[in-house]
């Protein structure tokens, strides 16, 4: 499954109903799958380690190629997570590889979750 940046549509009726961008119809009907609302709220946008400009990747590791670098002070939301290289940066040692976007992936070791450990689901790569 491909992880796109997850939108609430709004209008006349709206049932709170959410979609992957670009998959809803006139209606705010989901034409993939239904997806709760509770879903969009559950993103949280965590920082990136201060004054680093980090690289996003297009995989889980160091390997994959540089897709584009986050300027520093920037906050992501971590849509879900996977294993991958193991990387050290300011908040320890991981092979922890936050998905931020469709095919766009960072360091957990650069981005401050406030745990060691996976804090959002498994990617399904």
């Amino acid at each position: 499954m491909s992880v796109e940046r997850i939108e609430e549509t709004v209008g006349a009726g709206d049932t709170g109903v959410v979609a992957e961008a670009g998959t809803t119809t006139g209606a705010g009907v989901v034409a993939e799958a239904e997806i709760a609302t509770a879903t969009a709220a559950a993103v949280t946008y965590y920082p990136v380690a201060p004054g680093v400009r980090l690289n996003v990747r297009s995989g889980p590791g160091t390997g994959y190629s540089i897709v584009r670098v986050l300027p520093e002070g920037s906050k992501v939301a971590i849509y879900c997570q996977t294993p991958g290289t193991t990387v050290s940066g300011p908040y320890g040692t991981s092979n922890i590889w936050d998905n931020i976007a469709s095919g766009e992936f960072v360091s957990d070791a650069f981005v401050k979750t406030g745990s060691d450990g996976y804090v959002a689901s498994r990617c399904a790569l």
